[in-house]
């Protein structure tokens, strides 16, 4: 079975529009890309797309309320509604410091979320 998309490549500022035909995962055509990016973003985005996610969690006990968080590598673009309600539950004790590793292995993914900002504690 032939599979055909279209996406606009966000490997570079360019933003081709790139219409790939998937034969099978051996055989795969990107088109209307304008570099070698296009080309590898095109083949790995009708395999398999996956995305670096920003977000924020609750912080107790903080000058802050809230702390953003990001995925420490890219996940699998259909776990993207389930991270966001598996966010939703997560609060953590202040401080919070950049790199902080806040929510380890979310969703079996072997993706970490990480917090990017600081948020210090209440005195």
């Amino acid at each position: 079975m032939i599979k055909k998309e279209t996406f606009t490549c966000i490997g570079c500022p360019i933003g081709c529009t790139l219409e790939v035909t998937m034969h099978d995962l051996e055989n795969i055509v990107v088109e209307g890309n304008l570099c070698a990016i296009g080309d590898r973003y095109g083949k790995k985005e009708i395999v398999s797309p996956v995305r670096m996610v920003t977000s924020t969690v609750l912080v107790d006990e903080g000058v802050d309320s809230l702390v953003p968080v990001k995925t420490d590598k890219e996940i699998n673009k259909t776990l993207m509604v389930e991270l966001a309600r598996a966010l939703a539950g997560v609060k953590v004790k202040a401080p919070v410091h950049i790199g902080d590793v806040l929510v380890e292995n979310i969703l079996d993914s072997g993706v970490n979320m990480i917090a990017t900002s600081e948020v210090l504690g209440k005195e």
